[in-house]
């Protein structure tokens, strides 16, 4: 790790001058100058000080937080084949997240899993083909480009009644795939 750069970083975002903090460290100017080109290294004690007078401490200075993925590809979905349908999970881990999506590509003739009741709410998108919605006793057909909502308070399932493979993109909360 680069303390110099992490240094130098706090120091301009605290709207610091190199005398300034060297002034509240009781520092020179020059040692600050030489450590923040990583040209020298402070002791335990002197960086406590460095960093109490930028406000912050060793803990948080330390901690190296990984910036969190916003956009995601192809290579980043797992993807699991099941009898007659496959999912893809298109943000890695989401079953953590308060939502899970995922995009379902169910064959000709064949059914995706049926998805017994629970707490929540899923919304799924027609990419292509057509499938037919089981929600308990009501079939509806959800072509391309047209999508449901539905709660999941009863036993429900998506078919595929056409001749090719539709894909939906099925999004659900709380995850349950």
């Amino acid at each position: 790790m680069e303390l110099g750069n992490k240094i130098k970083e706090l120091r301009t975002k605290n709207n610091l001058t190199l005398e300034e903090l060297a002034s509240r460290c009781e520092l020179t100017k020059g040692f600050l100058s030489q450590l923040e080109r990583d040209l020298t290294s402070p002791s335990i004690s002197t960086l406590e000080d460095i960093l109490e007078a930028l406000g912050t401490s060793l803990a948080e200075f330390f901690n190296e937080k990984k910036e969190e993925q916003l956009v995601f590809t192809h290579d980043d979905y797992f993807i699991d084949e099941r009898e007659g349908y496959k999912v893809s999970w298109i943000v890695p881990n989401a079953q953590k997240n308060e939502m899970e999506p995922i995009i379902v590509e169910i064959e000709s003739k064949q059914s995706s899993q049926v998805m017994n009741p629970h707490e929540g709410e899923e919304f799924g998108y027609v990419l292509e083909g057509r499938v037919t919605l089981v929600y308990g006793e009501q079939e509806q057909v959800v072509r391309k480009g047209q999508n449901f909502y539905i709660m999941g308070d009863r036993e429900h399932y998506l078919r595929n009644d056409g001749s090719y493979t539709a894909k939906v993109l099925w999004i659900s909360t709380p995850p349950l795939f």
